[in-house]
């Protein structure tokens, strides 16, 4: 998303700004809004009263008699801390972003209001449970309440006073129900599946040959990366996809231990159930056999017109801001693993979790406990762990009885549809159908109101139109974007469930309503029990297999009316090897589940790791939390033992020979001291633009990451592929050799000019370095006000695909782009041996101490405790604020 506050003519909003800083005003204005955590407040309609226990990292723990009363102090406490990151998400996910920054933020609007997130969500609200809609509106009840009490923008957060110099004042308006609700739209869009790739496919299409764009993206290495369910039945019949699934029959006979139909107690042995295609040929969608489906793929080419339009329509998804996931999306991944107390120390399961997002300041999650005094009907929930401002109940963590961690499944559930529009016309089986159409109003600040206007087909919004003006009729000339989370859902009903869970079978009933973005959801409970569900809307196509854009005209490619039902996703419960690990990676082996979820895993090169680093754990001892939260901290590069020896192998000369010795013996590690990993990392970075940048359109570049290292992995095989020959030498064809030499000089020519002569003397943390830049205004352009907001460099360690998986772009440099977001171990024997830490703190205030107080400790690996119990919270709590009617 372009900066907000970049756009020409600012000499005035800089002499303010600067005369804001250099007079004093700043410190006044920050700690006037700091917020108030001790004494009494009165907040009107509670039924009773509330207390907040805050530790001395700032994190709070809420007490109330009524699920109401505590949702309503939830809202109070966020927007006590958090509430211009609120303020900013509702703006995004309603698209009046131009309200605040002007025409900067113009396109970002339109993007969105073409995808009409907060139109879903008015349509979902209604439709939400009695109960999560009384929750919501408590929420916004307490989040108002504040905002009554703090009417000044200097009241409210430095922020606002840099915004009232910037375009003269703004109040906000207040908070709703519908402003929850939508962020969940923001949230299934930065954790959508695989729209860019199906539109790199296409344009790089354009200049290559079918078979050579699928070089660049290779089958998931099943035989070499488990998948997440590796147990379970096999059906004797194939799932007719057309039709409502059947429920499969287990094999006769079938041995418990390697799994069986999930059913009854989950302490009955290890189960799973896993709606699944009889062992044969590699399969799709219609049954049709995979390279049948991709020998069909010539008839979705779409042409010159076609091409235009999807890179109008790649500009216009550009141009979507990025609320959890950087622009290009380089590092967005997760870990999760749960392990059975079989093989732990106290007996009981543990559960890791740690999402891989951008990197933002603040941190997009908000760590938080919402307690009960008294469970009962009317108040269920005891509950600890990781929020997002603006939204009711907790996301990600653990109650008193059960524990969860989320990484995005990444089922292919959006798709795009090739059109042929003519005037307000579309074609569709032969017919010309007529446009869906409606007007945007747009308010501009400094700039009146911009009218755009939004066509759909029956597939959805031609995104395409964001970025221009429609284009005359004939051939394939507009694109529509199909994606789940247009539709209305439950998620917000899901949120609540998996709070007030107690056990298995409840959790999984809760998980059923999690429908969008469909996540890989891990399990554990204080009774012993793990477990492994992927829920989620995702869809059943009547033909091809997601991964190219299709013809919207011809009918063929259409959903099915219902999506996979919820009782035939892959699940699994107590397997036989006692741990769960879940990371991006294939969720089962197609050849034993149909129908197809994505062909767009992440390579599984992280998930292979953990299960590595758990089993040899596992051999040595009984493993804990300790054990955890250092299997979290691995750096391992997993494409190092294929790479250096092809390199080691290499005829090299010069200077550079020196530099390559450092990889003599190196173990594959990434910490911030190591020389080797600075080196590699630099030669990674050069092997992929010499290899493949003259072959790719700009946007479809490598960035880096496990798809490239599967790819590399078979061209090393391959001396003479073309992909190994630059297309910009004349008269010169290089081959597999000629590009490993190049990539390992010019590494060596960029680290002495950045890192000295000294190869010995190299560090990768000198290269790889985190900066927490402000969501809005980190990014501004006006150095005094970035110095407000922004914090660090951090020299961190790990790496794109390493386990700690600080991802980097290899088109951009060694600057980290993506990080674990959190990380969280929870130990089901005793919660408060539980650990968590957020990337940066829990207040959203600059220079408030608990602003960026968690982010030396986050690059350390180190976890505070994450107390839950009343006794320890009210033992660490250093302030006590208490909420009365």
């Amino acid at each position: 998303m372009p900066s907000p506050l970049r756009w020409p003519a600012r000499v005035l909003t800089v002499i303010l700004a600067l005369a804001l800083v250099l007079g004093g005003v700043v410190v006044y204005t920050v700690r006037k809004s700091f917020p108030q955590v001790d004494g009494t407040i009165r907040l009107p309609g509670l039924a009773g009263n509330v207390e907040i226990y805050r530790d001395k990292s700032g994190i709070p723990h809420i007490y109330a008699d009524t699920a109401e009363d505590l949702f309503a102090a939830q809202g109070f406490v966020h927007a006590q801390d958090r509430f211009w990151e609120m303020d900013f998400r509702r703006h995004v996910t309603a698209g009046r972003l131009s309200e605040l920054f002007g025409k900067a933020t113009l396109d970002s609007d339109k993007a969105i209001r073409t995808m009409g997130w907060r139109r879903v969500a008015e349509q979902e609200l209604p439709e939400l449970a009695d109960r999560t809609r009384r929750y919501l509106d408590s929420y916004a009840k307490g989040v108002n309440a504040w905002l009554r009490a703090n009417p000044n923008a200097s009241d409210r957060s430095l922020e606002y006073s840099v915004l009232k110099v910037q375009n003269g004042g703004y109040t906000p308006e207040p908070w709703t129900a519908l402003d929850s609700v939508a962020w969940l739209k923001a949230m299934a869009w930065d954790l959508r599946s695989n729209v860019e790739d199906e539109i790199d496919r296409a344009l790089i299409a354009a200049t290559l040959p079918r078979e050579r764009v699928e070089q660049l993206y290779p089958a998931y290495p099943y035989d070499r990366h488990v998948p997440i369910v590796t147990q379970g039945a096999i059906a004797r019949d194939r799932f007719d996809q057309r039709a409502t699934p059947r429920q499969p029959e287990a094999r006769d006979g079938q041995d418990q231990s390697r799994g069986r139909l999930d059913a009854g107690s989950p302490r009955q042995g290890a189960r799973t159930s896993t709606r699944s295609a009889q062992d044969g040929p590699d399969t799709t969608a219609g049954g049709r056999t995979r390279d049948a489906v991709r020998a069909g793929r010539d008839d979705t080419a779409p042409g010159p017109a076609g091409t235009e339009a999807l890179a109008r329509a790649a500009r216009a998804l550009d141009a979507l801001p990025g609320t959890m996931s950087s622009a290009d999306r380089a590092g967005v991944g997760s870990n999760s693993w749960v392990v059975s107390g079989e093989h732990t120390k106290s007996g009981k399961p543990l559960l890791a979790n740690d999402p891989h997002l951008s990197a933002s300041m603040p941190a997009v999650w908000y760590q938080a406990g919402l307690h009960c005094r008294k469970l009962t009907e009317q108040c269920s929930y005891d509950v600890t762990g990781f929020t997002f401002s603006g939204v009711p109940g907790v996301v990600i963590g653990h109650t008193d009885k059960i524990a969860w961690g989320f990484t995005n499944l990444g089922p292919d559930v959006a798709d795009l549809f090739l059109e042929q529009v003519e005037g307000e016309t579309y074609l569709y089986k032969g017919e010309r159908l007529k446009l869906e159409t409606r007007e945007e109003k747009i308010k501009v600040a400094g700039g009146g109101t911009v009218t755009h206007k939004v066509r759909s087909t029956r597939h959805g919004p031609l995104i395409d139109e964001v970025m221009g003006d429609a284009r005359p009729g004939g051939d394939a000339n507009a694109v529509a974007l199909q994606w789940t989370a247009l539709m209305p859902g439950r998620t917000a009903d899901a949120i609540f469930a998996m709070n007030g869970a107690t056990d298995w079978h409840e959790f999984r009933a809760a998980a059923e309503l999690f429908e969008v973005p469909a996540q890989n959801l891990v399990y554990a409970d204080t009774e012993g029990n793990i477990g492994y569900q992927a829920p989620g809307r995702i869809p059943i196509r009547e033909k091809g297999d997601g991964t190219w854009p299709v013809p919207g005209w011809t009918g063929e490619y259409e959903w099915n009316t219902a999506p996979i039902p919820h009782d035939q996703l892959p699940t699994v419960t107590n397997p036989a090897d006692g741990f769960v690990v879940t990371a991006n990676n294939a969720v089962i082996d197609p050849r034993r589940y149909q129908p197809l979820l994505t062909e767009d895993w992440s390579y599984g090169y992280r998930s292979q790791r953990i299960v590595e680093r758990l089993r040899q754990e596992i051999d040595k001892d009984k493993v804990d939390a300790a054990v955890m939260g250092r299997i979290q901290q691995d750096t391992h590069n997993g494409l190092a033992t294929t790479l250096v020896p092809a390199l080691m192998k290499v005829t090299l000369a010069g200077p550079s020979v020196r530099a390559r010795d450092l990889l003599k013996g190196w173990d594959g590690s990434q910490d911030t001291g190591s020389a080797p990993a600075a080196y590699f990392n630099a030669v990674w970075r050069h092997l992929l633009r010499a290899a493949f940048d003259d072959d790719l359109p700009e946007g479809a570049r490598a960035t880096g990451g496990d798809r490239w290292y599967e790819v590399v992995r078979r061209l090393l095989d391959q001396p003479d592929d073309p992909f190994w020959d630059d297309t910009t030498t004349r008269n010169l064809k290089e081959t597999r050799d000629d590009i490993l030499r190049q990539a390992m000089a010019g590494a060596y020519q960029e680290l002495s000019e950045l890192l000295g002569d000294e190869v010995g003397a190299w560090r990768w943390g000198d290269l790889h370095r985190l900066t927490l830049t402000h969501a809005t205004l980190g990014t501004s352009g006006i150095a005094p006000i970035e110095a407000l907001f922004n914090r660090g460099p951090l020299s961190v360690p790990g790496g794109k695909d390493a386990v700690n998986a600080t991802g980097w772009n290899v088109q951009k440099g060694y600057e980290v782009t993506a990080v674990p977001s959190m990380r969280m171990v929870v130990d089901l024997g005793d919660l408060d041996k539980s650990g968590w830490i957020n990337l940066t703190g829990a207040s959203g205030h600059a220079f408030h101490a608990n602003y960026r107080d968690q982010a030396a400790l986050w690059a350390r690996g180190e976890l505070l405790p994450m107390l839950s119990t009343p006794e320890s919270v009210k033992a660490a709590a250093v302030h006590t604020l208490r909420l009365r009617p």
